[in-house]
């Protein structure tokens, strides 16, 4: 059974940073895409940064040069390090992992979702 679980949200003011992390359990699936997405009550999800298995990143525009994802392929564990963070950026953060290819972009159906952790910017 997979399980990931999210760690490192909370509460900063505009400007600073966190950094996210996500351990994966009963993960095997290691060649594939593995993210981190945003959402906030009443919009839509959004992708904010995705690595697959050779190490290919793609960051979503907004994210500006301001976050970086990395991943440990010996647990695995995921992580993203946000810097500059903007009141904008305050959404549940959630991570993902896939069990199939889905390209060199990482788009497409994440079937593995953690519960979540709480980013909150204050101005």
């Amino acid at each position: 059974q997979v399980q990931l679980v999210e760690s490192g949200g909370g509460s900063v003011q505009a400007g600073g940073s966190l950094r996210l992390s996500c351990a994966a359990s009963g993960y095997t699936y290691r060649r594939y895409c593995m993210g981190w997405f945003r959402q906030v009550p009443g919009k839509e999800r959004e992708k904010v940064a995705s690595i697959d298995g050779d190490g290919r990143i793609t960051y979503a525009d907004f994210v500006k040069g301001r976050f970086t994802i990395s991943k440990d392929n010996d647990k695995p564990t995921l992580h993203l390090q946000m810097g500059t963070l903007e009141p904008e950026d305050s959404a549940m953060y959630y991570c993902a992992a896939a069990d199939r290819w889905l390209g060199y972009t990482c788009t497409g159906v994440y079937i593995y979702w953690g519960q979540g952790t709480q980013v909150t910017v204050s101005s």
